[in-house]
């Protein structure tokens, strides 16, 4: 498609994912053991056809960076690419992305492209399967200057989305960015997939007509898309709403990113990961096979390269190259795995020294909780928050909607109760 340039969104500082977020940004954030969050958007532009992909990045994106550099190589005479955009400081303006609006505007310069007709604007931090090529092909049938992405919610998932009245011919005729109360979009609710009343929430996914997206943005301040430019645009050009009626979900918050995750690990996942005709892409490691010796694994994910021994996993996603010592019982977790693996040696040296190895040691018992990358966890450590405390900040650990996280290369020391 090359009319149609994509451009996703990095994301700010992700305060809604913190500690996950502390030493990266939300688009590298690991997904379901072996991904990272990253991977949906750009999968789906390239199963539909889209290979011209920019991601727009400012806040800790090293290792977003090397994860797309090491990951996607397209092929020369295919004339794609997917490449960083990061912000740059310029004579005429030193600050940094305001908002998504902004960071478009300020990226402007660079689709300069004649044969690039469309701009297809994503989110970087949702979960989703959906065939662009399907939206871009009703964009043209309507003659839209904007397609607006949408998908039925529930009353109670409102308040943190965009809501979006429509006439019969699909046209949007009112926005709501993340109303205050239901009681300012009542007259906007439809009919759900059920039958129930459902609200019409955007995805964050916008198609625009190149030159309606220049005339939005190049003589204006506007800094948010959903708050700002979407309501202006409604008042100004053709404007549709394109429903998708199919899985998605925003997991740009703890709760929503731990529960979405173990969906995935259950017995029907809402999402459908073993697809052969749309692959969710990734980098390609070429790990040993996952290893069990005398284990009970039920309801489950493990990623290749993980080692499990004489232990107990329940409902849980196990990342890359994680390990598990005997006797340990881990149960409604998201594990993120490790970047390297240790020798035996280093082993052998960690043990000796006191120093719990890259994993989690013996005799441990951890329930509801996510573990980042390259964690220590010593012998017989319970992480169980049994006290159901909401919020927390401790040595080595967070706790976010009673979840509790361990972050990126924390150690936690034998014995420890938490």
């Amino acid at each position: 498609m090359k009319k149609v340039l994509s451009v996703i969104l990095g994301g700010g500082q992700g305060t809604r994912l913190f500690p996950l977020t502390k030493e990266r940004c939300k688009p590298a954030v690991p997904l379901l053991g072996k991904y990272r969050l990253i991977d949906i958007p750009v999968s789906n532009c390239l199963n539909s056809g889209f290979n011209r992909i920019y991601v727009l990045t400012q806040f800790l994106s090293e290792s977003l960076n090397k994860h797309i550099s090491r990951t996607y190589k397209m092929d020369t005479f295919s004339k794609g690419f997917i490449e960083v955009m990061a912000a740059e400081q310029s004579m005429e303006d030193t600050h940094w992305f305001q908002g998504t609006a902004d960071a478009v505007r300020r990226c402007l310069k660079h689709f300069n492209d004649p044969a690039i007709q469309h701009i297809l604007v994503l989110s970087g931090d949702q979960l989703y399967k959906m065939d662009l090529d399907d939206m871009y092909r009703y964009h043209l049938e309507k003659d839209a200057d904007l397609t607006v992405a949408c998908n039925y919610v529930p009353e109670s998932e409102v308040g943190g989305l965009g809501i979006m009245g429509i006439g019969k011919d699909s046209r949007i005729k009112r926005f709501k960015e993340k109303p205050g109360s239901v009681d300012d979009i009542r007259d906007m609710a439809v009919s759900g997939k059920s039958g129930g009343k459902s609200f019409l929430g955007s995805m964050g996914i916008y198609l625009f007509k190149k030159e309606a997206l220049v005339d939005l943005l190049v003589n204006s301040r506007e800094v948010d898309f959903g708050r700002e430019v979407i309501p202006i645009a409604i008042e100004k050009k053709n404007t549709y709403a394109y429903l998708f009626d199919g899985y998605w979900r925003d997991i740009g918050t703890i709760k929503n990113f731990y529960s979405e995750n173990l969906a995935l690990a259950g017995q029907i996942p809402p999402m459908d990961m073993f697809d052969e005709k749309w692959q969710i892409f990734t980098r390609t490691r070429y790990l040993s096979p996952a290893k069990f010796e005398d284990c009970s694994v039920a309801q489950s994910i493990i990623a290749e390269g993980s080692i499990v021994l004489s232990a107990s996993i329940k409902n849980s996603v196990i990342g890359l190259r994680f390990r598990v010592e005997p006797g340990t019982v881990i149960e409604d977790c998201v594990v993120m795995g490790c970047d390297y693996y240790q020798t035996a040696e280093q082993n052998s040296s960690d043990i000796s020294s006191s120093v719990p190895i890259l994993g989690v040691g013996k005799n441990c018992h951890i329930r509801r909780a996510i573990i980042d990358k390259n964690v220590r966890i010593g012998d017989n450590v319970k992480i169980l928050n049994e006290d159901n405390v909401e919020h927390a900040d401790g040595p080595n650990y967070y706790i976010r909607e009673g979840i509790t996280v361990i972050p990126k290369n924390a150690v936690v020391e034998p014995g420890t109760v938490i």
